[in-house]
């Protein structure tokens, strides 16, 4: 069989959506980086016969299975009995097992309970996935030629720490890992996913690097993905391409990876040496919150006002109340008023205001939910741009891509005053 994957995630609570299944995503994404080829990921809760039922079907799809969870002391953590029970092998009790697990709880000022004892028993010929975090040890089992089991506790950040440390070193050696996948995640903001999906159709056809479109929270993305035998190799194979989509982007292009708008504003404002202050209605202090949530921002973000009412608006930011009276706190005019008032109060170089409906009561067909108005104001001048951003999604969605948005519109602001 060809060296496939499966990953097999154990938990009621899981199907039950108590948890975010996050742990199927980092495997899925840490077997793409790894080159191993992965197409079936199964759900199943905690009972025997279910879990037979879902190991014996992977069985004949793929030759390397990955466990999380039911690794844990209560009689609802049942995988490793249950893979025993599959390919017919006792139970065997580990005494280093029961060593450590009693000494992590020491450490912890706490006595073992008996019914920790049984994570101590595993099937028989399997040998430990070694957990430091925790107490429930994974395998690393070949209960027959041709199949590899690795089990990992649903603790995040156990599994995580157990996959790094132990499960990809013995992928490595045991020649799972033969060549590399490599990404590279553009991102786009400004753009439809349909309006860029046009503009750089012509690279979808590419096989390697092959380059898909992606779009959550008003945010699209594009991921180059080159399979070569080391990374310097696929990252080679991605440049031309990554630099030909930026070409195409433009200025909707705003970064790569892990970037996001926050942090690229941070850093054109701290390498421009200018300041931010802001002033927000709808958004309630989000935009505020986003800014200050990236360590250093006290280099450039002097800091904000929340003028949810009108007369807030009017006392603290020097809005004109005629102007309020006449085209409403959700207005042109209002945004650049704020704007202009937040900069000139906390002096800073640049002041971005927010005013908008972001529902779902408020609006009315003059001015319906999901309308908001952007401030900008600088030395130079006031500015402000309407978006009209759909209601269906709800108030959150509003705020967020009211406090996204003024941040892409500082960004183009910031990257034209340098040129």
């Amino acid at each position: 069989m060809t060296r496939i994957a499966e990953i097999i995630c154990v938990g009621t609570e899981l199907l039950l959506g108590d948890i975010l299944n996050s742990n199927a995503q980092f495997l899925a994404q840490e077997l793409a980086k790894l080159g191993i080829t992965h197409y079936y990921q199964s759900v199943v809760g905690d009972n025997p016969d279910r879990i037979q039922r879902v190991v014996n079907t992977a069985c004949d799809r793929a030759s390397l299975l990955i466990f999380t969870g039911g690794l844990g002391p209560t009689p609802d953590d049942i995988t490793h009995e249950t893979l025993a029970a599959c390919f017919a092998v006792p139970l065997v009790e580990h005494p280093e097992i029961l060593a450590d697990i009693t000494q992590k709880f020491r450490q912890r000022g706490r006595e073992m309970t008996a019914n920790n004892q049984k994570q101590a028993l595993l099937p028989e010929g399997a040998d430990i996935l070694t957990n430091t975090g925790g107490s429930a040890p994974g395998i690393i089992w070949q209960p027959r030629a041709g199949l590899t089991i690795l089990t990992f506790p649903g603790v995040p950040a156990e599994m995580k720490a157990m996959w790094q440390e132990v499960a990809v070193p013995y992928l490595r050696q045991t020649g799972w890992v033969r060549e590399t996948v490599h990404s590279r995640l553009l991102r786009f903001w400004g753009i439809s996913e349909s309006a860029l999906a046009e503009k750089v159709a012509p690279f979808f056809d590419s096989q390697n690097p092959t380059v898909a479109p992606y779009a959550n929270f008003g945010e699209v993305k594009l991921r180059i993905s080159a399979l070569a035998k080391t990374r310097a190799e696929a990252e080679a194979m991605i440049l031309p391409i990554e630099q030909q989509l930026r070409a195409i982007g433009g200025l909707d292009c705003y970064g790569a990876d892990e970037d996001s708008l926050v942090t690229v504003v941070g850093q054109l404002l701290q390498t421009t040496g200018s300041t931010l202050a802001v002033a927000e209605s709808c958004t309630g202090g989000g935009l505020g919150a986003m800014i200050t949530a990236v360590s250093g921002s006290s280099n450039y973000f002097w800091g904000g006002v929340i003028a949810y009412d009108n007369s807030a608006k009017v006392k603290l930011l020097g809005v004109n109340p005629d102007d309020l009276a006449q085209f409403g706190a959700v207005s042109a005019v209002v945004a650049e008023q704020m704007a202009a008032g937040v900069r000139d109060r906390l002096h800073t170089t640049w002041g971005l205001s927010i005013t908008g409906i972001a529902g779902p009561t408020g609006g009315s067909v003059e001015k319906p939910v999901g309308l908001v108005y952007i401030g900008l104001a600088q030395q130079t001048g006031v500015q402000s741009v309407k978006y009209q951003f759909g209601a269906g999604r709800g108030r959150e969605w509003v705020r967020l891509l009211s406090a996204c948005s003024a941040l892409d519109q500082l960004r183009r602001e910031l990257l034209a005053s340098k040129t």
